[in-house]
Formats: structure tokens, sequence, C-alpha cells
């Protein structure tokens, strides 16, 4: 969702501070809503859902929504119940370089779509392809944790 956030400014430069703000507030109350009160097996099942709640917004911004309008807790958390413990420091180092380097690619994709188009299209477009990814994924995912067997829990802090 970075592309959609790098547009901010250039979609509602009036507003820009105010949809970051939103965003983050978001953000830090999915997270502690998820990580708080929901139990893990719960948690586990809401990976998806979670995803397409983070990008759906974002998909009607073509039609100028009033402002403000405004899920990575369940997926690290997933990641590391895969990982082997004694690996858990490098697979936390790849997932954050991995996001930097897409959040990167993310908002370059978003600019370039702007400028051809304008900054709502480009939101609908990055958040469109955040639910087709999302879809992608967890279409496959379950492909293969169908195959994999039951995943184990990760024990320790």
């Amino acid at each position: 969702m970075v592309g959609c956030e790098s547009l901010y400014v250039s979609y509602a430069p009036a507003d820009a501070g105010t949809l970051f703000a939103c965003a983050a507030l978001g953000m830090f109350v999915g997270d502690v809503t998820v990580g708080r009160l929901l139990p893990p097996g719960v948690r586990g099942r809401l990976g998806v859902p979670l995803l397409v709640l983070l990008a759906t917004p974002y998909a009607f911004f073509f039609l100028h929504p009033p402002l403000p309008l405004a899920a990575s807790l369940v997926q690290q958390e997933h990641l590391m119940s895969l990982t082997p413990d004694e690996l858990a420091g490098q697979a936390l180092g790849l997932h954050g370089s991995g996001m930097l380097t897409m959040q990167g690619v993310s908002a370059a994709l978003a600019g370039s779509v702007a400028q051809l188009t304008s900054p709502a299209t480009a939101m609908t477009v990055m958040a469109a392809a955040s639910l087709g990814v999302t879809g992608a994924l967890s279409h496959f995912g379950e492909l293969r944790w169908r195959t994999a067997g039951p995943v184990r829990a990760r024990q320790g802090p």
C-alpha cells in the first residue's frame, strides 16, 4: 500500500497530512486489536482478509471520496511460525529488506502510473494490483499448506 500512500500529496495536497495520519492510526489500531485481543488461532485465519481490508479502500479513490477514508503483524507471525528458531534473525532481516525494496518499487510504479493517468487512478490501480497479488499468493499458499501439513507453533518469546 506504499504505492498508494506515496500519492497522497498529489492526490489531495491540502489533506495529505490527514491521509498519512489516518493510515498510520488505522494500522496502529489494527495491529493492537489483532495482536492483543485476538487469539493466535483466529489471527492465523485472518491473514488474507486483513490484507484485503488494507487495500480495498484505495480501490475507490478514483471516485474521489470525501476525506478521510482510511495487517502486517499477522504475516510476520506466520513467517516466524514457519521459520526454524536458529534462522529467525535471518528470516526477519530478509523480510525487512524485501519489504523496503518492494515499497520503493511500488512507490516508483505508482508515480509512473500517476504521471500517465492521475493520482486517483494510480491509487486505484495499485490497490487492484495489491488485491490481485493477495489473491494469487493466498491461492498458492493454500495449495502449499494443504500439501505440506500443519504449521508448527514457534516456541519461545
